[in-house]
C-alpha cells in the first residue's frame, strides 16, 4: 500500500465527480467527495470481477442505493476502463451512459438502476439471498460478496427497517454495506430529522456494526477486512464522512460539510471550483484526466484482479469436472431457459378461485422449476402461495435449501427483493399479497418495469367480492393503476409490464405459461377470492384458454353476432349467465370475449383485435374495477358498466346484488343499452 497514492487515487475521484456536477450544471458533488476514499479502498483491494467479463456470474456486485452519488461511480469505474473520458464529460446529457441517476448496465459495471432511497440496498439484499440460495445448491465455492452504499436518506427511508431485518434474520454474512453518514442531507442537516442511534438499530436486527472515520484508509481497509471474513452475519461500516470533503474557498480556506455542497455545482456554492480543483491536484482546463499515477496504478489493479479471477475460474472448472450433472444445471439456471412444462396437465376441481388455481399450478412448479423463489408477505395461506411452500421449506439463517421466503408484513420491500433476486440471475422471483396492497409496492414494480426484469407479481382478492373486510381491502382502482404501464415503453420500446386477469382455472394455466415465459418484463397475475364457474368449452379448455397468449379471444363465438361482451376475471363468467338469458329471451346473438391484458392484445394485428371486438357492433364491456378499464377496448360506441365508488362491507354474493354484478342485472344492463 502507498498512502499517498491513494490519497492521489482518491483526490483524482473527488476531482471528476465535482468536474462531472460543474460542466453539467446539476448534480451532487459533496457526497461523491466524502464517499471516494472508501470507493478506492474497497475497489483497489478487495471487490472481486472479471476485467475482461463484466457479466461473469460470479464476480462481486455493488449496489448503489444514493443513486444521486452517480458521478461517484462513473468516477471510479472510469479510472477501472470502464468509461471513455467522453463518458464522463457527458454526465446527464442526452444520449449519455451517464445518466444523472444510474440505470442498471452491467458491462460498465452498474449492478441496479437507482435513485428513489432505500431500493438499491435492498435490491442488494436480493442479490445476497440469490447467492446464499445458489451456494446452497452448487457449493461454497459461490462465495462472492454483494456490496450496498447507503446514505442517511436510504436509511431513513421506511424500506430501510424490512430490508435491515430481513437481511439480520437471515444471517447474510454475503452482505457488506457502507453507509456514508456525513450528517448532511439536501435540505437540512440529519440533527433536524433524528436522532436514533443507527448503529444500535442495524445491531438488533442482528447486523455486526462498526464505526469508522471514512477518510482514514486504514479503517476502511480492517473493516472491510473484518466484514469480508463474517461468517454469521450482515456488516454494516458506519464510514463518518465530510460532505464536500476537499472543498475550498476562492481565498484557499476550506470550505467543507456545508448543506449547499450537496445538490448543487461547486461553483454555485460557497466553495470555489477552480480553487478546489487545484486543491485535489486536478487540471481544472484538463478536469476530466486520470492522474498519470493513478493510471498506472490501475492499470496493475485490473492485471492483478484479472489473475484472481483466473484462479478462481481455475477452481470453477475442477468443480464442474467432477460435477458434471450439477454444472449443467447451473448451466441452466443462469441461461435463464425454463424446464419442460406442461400447463395442461395441471388439473383443478370446478368452480375454483383463480387464486386455488394459481395455488396448484404453484405446487406444480415447486415439483418441477428448481430455480425458483417465492415469497409472500405474510399471506401464503390467503394468496395461495402455500400451494408452492408446501413442496418446499422457508429459507432461513444457515439453511437456504428451501426456496421460500417468508417476507413478513413488507410488500414493498419484498418486491424490491425479488428485484434483487432478479438481478442477481440464476433465479426466478415470484412475490404475493392481496391485490389491494400493490399500492405499497408501486415504487419498486416501476423499478423492475424500467430494469425490464421478469419478476412474477400475484395478486389476489382482487375485486370487490373481497367482501366482508370492506372497502379498505377491496381493490377498485388498482387495475386502472396497473394497466397504465401496460401502456408505457421501456428503454427496449417494449410493454414495460404484463398484467393478466384469468377468467378460470385454465385461462389461470395459461396466465402462469404467459408469466413463466415473459423473459423480459415483470409479469402481474390478478386472482380472485371467490371461485368462478369455468367457461364453457365445447373442447378443450385449455386449450380454448390458450388464446390468452394473444392477450385477448373469444370464449363464445357466433356468425354476424348483434353485440359483443367484453369482460376479464370473473366478469367472464358473470357475461355467460347474461349471454343465456340475451339468448333465450331475446333471440340475440352473443359474442363473449375474455381480455386478460389490453397490453398483449393490442399488439396483435389490426384484423385479428377486429375479428375478437368489431368496430362495427355494439360493444358491452363489464369490469369490478373503474370503467377506464375497459373503454378502450369498447370504443366510443361501446359502453363499459363497472364501479365508480370505493366499496363495503358484506359478502360478496350481496355486493354483487347491491352494485349490479348478477347475471340478471348484467342482462338487463345490456339490453337497454341495446335500445
Amino acid at each position: 500500500m502507498n498512502k499517498e497514492l491513494d490519497q492521489l487515487a482518491a483526490d483524482n475521484i473527488r476531482a471528476l465527480a465535482i468536474a462531472m456536477v460543474e460542466k453539467a450544471k446539476s448534480g451532487h458533488p459533496g457526497g461523491p467527495m466524502g464517499g471516494a476514499d472508501y470507493m478506492h479502498i474497497l475497489y483497489s483491494e478487495f471487490f472481486n470481477y472479471d476485467p475482461s467479463d463484466m457479466h461473469w456470474p460470479f464476480r462481486d456486485r455493488f449496489f448503489m442505493d444514493a443513486g444521486h452519488l452517480s458521478s461517484l461511480m462513473y468516477a471510479q469505474y472510469y479510472l477501472l476502463g470502464n468509461f471513455k473520458k467522453d463518458d464522463i464529460a457527458n454526465f446527464r446529457q442526452w444520449g449519455s451512459v451517464t445518466p444523472g441517476h444510474p440505470e442498471v448496465d452491467v458491462a460498465r459495471g452498474i449492478e441496479n438502476t437507482s435513485g428513489p432511497l432505500g431500493q438499491g440496498h435492498t435490491m442488494g439484499v436480493g442479490a445476497a439471498i440469490a447467492a446464499k440460495f445458489l451456494k446452497a445448491r452448487f457449493g461454497d465455492w459461490i462465495n462472492h460478496k454483494v456490496y450496498g452504499f447507503i446514505s442517511d436518506g436510504g436509511v431513513q427511508e421506511e424500506i430501510s427497517q424490512g430490508a435491515g431485518r430481513i437481511a439480520g434474520h437471515l444471517g447474510l454474512n454475503n452482505f457488506i454495506m457502507f453507509y456514508d453518514s456525513n450528517d448532511v442531507q439536501l435540505s437540512s442537516k440529519t440533527d433536524e430529522v433524528t436522532s436514533e442511534d443507527t448503529a444500535k438499530k442495524y445491531e438488533a436486527w442482528g447486523w455486526k456494526v462498526v464505526t469508522i472515520d471514512g477518510h482514514d484508509h486504514e479503517q476502511i481497509r480492517k473493516a472491510l477486512k473484518d466484514a469480508n471474513a463474517e461468517t454469521e452475519k450482515p456488516t454494516l461500516i458506519i464510514g463518518e464522512t465530510i460532505m464536500g470533503k476537499g472543498c475550498v474557498t476562492a481565498d484557499g480556506e476550506m470550505y467543507e460539510g456545508y448543506t449547499e455542497l450537496h445538490g448543487k455545482p461547486i461553483g454555485d456554492t460557497g466553495a470555489d471550483y477552480e480553487k478546489t480543483m487545484d486543491n485535489l491536484g486536478a487540471d481544472v482546463n484538463n478536469p476530466f484526466d486520470i492522474y498519470a499515477k493513478v493510471s498506472d496504478f490501475y492499470n496493475s489493479v485490473k492485471d492483478a484482479k484479472k489473475k484472481a479471477v483466473d484462479a478462481k475460474k481455475a477452481e470453477i472448472q475442477s468443480w464442474r469436472n467432477d460435477n458434471e450433472k450439477l454444472a449443467s444445471k447451473l448451466d441452466m439456471f443462469l441461461s435463464g431457459d425454463l424446464p419442460d412444462l406442461d400447463f395442461d396437465s395441471i388439473e383443478h376441481k370446478g368452480g375454483l378461485a383463480t387464486r386455488a388455481a394459481s395455488s396448484n399450478v404453484l405446487g406444480y412448479l415447486a415439483e418441477n422449476v428448481e430455480n425458483m423463489i417465492v415469497s409472500s408477505a405474510d399471506l401464503s395461506n390467503s394468496d395461495k402461495t402455500d400451494g408452492f411452500l408446501k413442496k418446499t421449506t422457508v429459507l432461513k439463517k444457515g439453511d437456504f435449501s428451501g426456496a421460500f421466503l417468508q417476507a413478513g408484513v413488507a410488500e414493498l420491500t419484498m418486491a424490491t427483493i425479488a428485484n434483487g433476486i432478479a438481478l442477481h440471475g440464476g433465479i426466478i422471483p415470484v412475490v404475493a399479497t392481496f391485490f389491494v396492497f400493490s399500492d405499497y409496492m408501486k415504487p419498486a414494480i416501476r423499478l423492475s418495469c424500467i430494469q425490464e426484469l421478469p419478476v412474477k407479481f400475484v395478486w389476489t382478492h382482487d375485486a370487490f367480492r373481497v367482501g366482508e373486510d370492506g372497502p379498505t381491502h377491496q381493490p377498485v382502482e388498482q387495475e386502472a393503476q396497473i394497466r397504465l404501464l401496460e401502456k408505457l415503453k421501456n428503454h427496449s420500446h417494449e410493454q414495460s409490464f404484463v398484467a393478466l386477469r384469468p377468467a378460470d382455472s385454465q385461462e389461470t394455466n395459461v396466465a402462469w405459461k404467459m408469466a413463466m415465459e415473459n423473459s423480459k418484463t415483470p409479469t402481474g397475475l390478478i386472482l380472485s377470492r371467490q371461485g368462478i364457474q369455468d367457461i364453457p368449452s365445447k373442447g378443450n379448455r385449455y386449450e380454448d384458454a390458450l388464446g390468452a397468449e394473444k392477450g385477448g379471444y373469444l370464449v363464445q363465438e357466433v356468425a354476424d353476432p348483434d353485440i359483443v361482451l367484453i369482460a376479464n376475471g370473473s366478469e367472464v363468467a358473470t357475461l355467460v349467465d347474461a349471454t343465456k338469458l340475451l339468448e333465450e329471451k331475446d333471440g340475440l346473438k352473443v359474442n363473449i370475449a375474455s381480455i386478460p391484458s389490453e397490453g398483449i392484445f393490442r399488439q396483435q394485428t389490426k384484423a385479428y383485435q377486429e375479428k375478437v371486438i368489431p368496430s362495427d357492433k355494439p360493444i358491452f364491456g363489464l369490469t369490478a374495477g373503474l370503467p377506464v378499464n375497459l373503454q378502450g377496448l369498447a370504443g366510443p360506441n361501446g359502453n363499459v358498466f363497472g364501479l365508480e365508488h370505493f366499496g363495503y362491507s358484506a359478502p360478496a354474493k350481496v355486493l354483487d346484488e347491491k352494485f349490479g354484478f348478477t347475471g340478471d342485472q348484467v342482462y338487463q344492463q345490456v339490453t337497454e343499452f341495446l335500445k
